[in-house]
Formats: structure tokens, C-alpha cells, sequence
């Protein structure tokens, strides 16, 4: 099925559904996400989205089913199992109001904290998969590898040497029993209803059993890299604990918790970055660089000294 046919069909699935849902729709649709591994579109109040050729009906299932058990922190979807179309599973959802990039001012560090907080809290039933954090992570790195060489890859490439064989996906995780995220970022968070809705966490591709650190790596990584102000880490990180988050000890130094996973994400973004820079042929841009020496700082330190990353 090709990309266009597949836009073509998503928003037709979109349309019908909106208007299954009223007799009064505003209509209007727009493409919001539009990549290999995920299309979005939305039509008036619902969004269809086609998730990734490989993803599998046994595993999507059990994380609509959390989705749809947890409606005060996940959005829930509108039916409790994706349809058919082609290749590709397609799930459909209430729209709700993303986070302002143009506003970082107004960032919703403490409303996210708190939700993985309460997710992180709540008991994971026996049929959901692993979260995907570790085998996105590899992904990342395999792409570079099969990208065109750069002077920037070595760097990646040792910083991911460093991390334990859980971190890379090349074995279980330690932590099989807590219900994470897997891949949290503001983007990961909208209001519901729509527009001034209480925030709740969306996209549960990734959402699975694992290390609840990894659902913390992202800002840490950002704000050990220099990317993040350490006023915005603090109040994500207070939040977190102040409601009971389990990644990260009470009070204390949170590092030795978030290391290894905030090594990860810093090595998984530069991996990223340095594909998509190759793949258009430009030089990596500031922050581009910054993620690149990260990861030279990460894999000049000897495994046994990698608490030290985030100092």
C-alpha cells in the first residue's frame, strides 16, 4: 500500500468516525503525523491513527486495553481494539490539545511528572508486553550503523558500548512488574477535552512493563547534556517525587537510578540526529553536536565510573 493511499484511506476512516460520533460535526481534517512508522490524521474531534506495518494485534491490544482502564492518565481510545486496513492497524481516538512548542514557558513538567508518577504506581495486568524504550534505543543505533560513515558515529557507537546488555535490548530488563511509558517527551501529553482539558498521556505504542527509569531518561538526559535548564529538571523530578514515583528514591541523589537510562536516551537522540543530518546531507547543528559530545564524555568513562555522567 503506498503512502498516499494509505493518507487517502486513514482520513476516509477518520471522517466516518467523527461523524459516527455526532450529528452536528464541524468538519475539517488535517494530517498530523505522516512517517513510515505512524500516520495520523484528524477530522474535527477524532484522530485515526495507522501505526507501524510490524506492529503486532496481540501486543497493541492489552496497551488500549491499559489505556482504556486508566482514563485519568492515559487518553483512552474510542473502541477497545484497532481495525484492519491493509498492512496496518488503525486506532482511533478523542482529539485533545498538544502542548504549545512555542511556548516552552508553559512546558506541563509537573503535570507529566505526576502522571508517570501515578502510572508508574498502578499494577500492570499480566498480558501487557515489554515497554519498548531498550529495543527503540537499538533501532536507533542500528540505523546508524547502516547509514554512510561520519566522524560523529564513533562517538555514538562507544557510548552505547558502555551501557548493560538490558539497556541495548540484548536481555531482560530488571525490572519486569512496573507499567511504564516507554517513550516520554512533552509531545506524549495532551488536554482532554480539548482545549482546557486536564493533561493525559497519550500514544501507547511503547507502553509496556520495565524500568520506570526510562520514562525519566529523557529530560535527565537533556538537562545532563546542557539542553534542559535545571529549573525545569527540578520541577519535573519534585513533582515526580512528591507523588510517589518508585524510579527514583524519595529524596536523595536520583542518579544512580536514572544513569544508565539517561545514557541510553542521550545515545538513542544522537543516533537520530546524525542519521536524519546524514540523510540530508548537512552538517549537525548545535544541539546535534552537543548530544555528539555527550556521547564522547559517556564512552570515555570507564563502565564502572558511568554514575558520574550526569556531573
Amino acid at each position: 500500500m503506498t503512502a498516499t493511499a494509505l493518507l487517502s484511506e486513514l482520513t476516509v476512516r477518520a471522517k466516518v468516525t467523527a461523524h459516527s460520533r455526532t450529528s452536528t460535526c464541524v468538519c475539517g481534517t488535517s494530517t498530523l503525523t505522516d512517517r513510515p512508522d505512524a500516520t495520523v490524521v484528524r477530522h474535527a474531534d477524532t484522530v485515526a491513527k495507522a501505526h507501524a506495518p510490524s506492529t503486532p494485534l496481540a501486543e497493541l491490544t492489552p496497551r488500549l486495553a491499559a489505556a482504556t482502564r486508566l482514563p485519568d492518565i492515559l487518553l483512552p481510545p474510542l473502541a477497545p481494539t484497532p481495525a484492519a486496513l491493509h498492512d496496518r492497524l488503525v486506532t482511533f481516538w478523542p482529539y485533545g490539545t498538544p502542548v504549545d512548542p512555542e511556548d516552552p514557558d508553559a512546558a506541563p513538567w509537573e503535570a507529566a511528572a505526576t502522571l508517570l508518577a501515578r502510572l508508574h504506581r498502578t499494577p500492570a495486568t499480566p498480558d501487557l508486553p515489554a515497554m519498548r524504550g531498550p529495543a527503540k534505543a537499538a533501532q536507533a543505533v542500528e540505523r546508524l550503523r547502516a547509514a554512510p560513515p561520519h566522524p560523529a558515529t564513533h562517538p555514538v557507537l562507544a557510548a552505547w558500548a558502555t551501557l548493560p546488555a538490558w539497556a541495548r535490548d540484548e536481555a531482560p530488563m530488571p525490572d519486569t512488574g512496573t507499567l511504564c511509558h516507554g517513550d516520554l517527551h512533552l509531545g506524549q501529553l495532551v488536554r482532554h477535552p480539548a482545549p482546557d482539558g486536564p493533561w493525559l498521556l497519550i500514544d501507547v505504542d511503547d507502553l509496556g512493563t520495565g524500568v520506570p527509569a526510562w520514562d525519566l531518561a529523557r529530560p535527565a538526559a537533556w538537562y545532563a547534556c546542557g539542553l534542559l535548564p535545571p529549573d525545569e529538571w527540578t520541577r519535573f523530578l519534585d513533582a515526580y517525587r512528591a507523588a510517589g514515583g518508585p524510579a527514583v528514591p524519595p529524596d536523595g541523589d536520583p542518579w544512580p537510578a536514572l544513569d544508565v537510562p539517561a545514557r541510553a536516551l542521550t545515545v538513542q537522540t544522537a543516533a537520530r540526529s546524525l542519521t536524519k543530518a546524514l540523510a540530508a546531507d548537512r552538517p549537525l547543528d548545535e544541539i546535534e553536536r552537543s548530544l555528539v559530545d555527550a556521547c564522547a564524555r559517556i564512552g570515555s568513562v570507564p563502565p564502572e565510573l558511568t554514575g558520574t555522567f550526569a556531573k
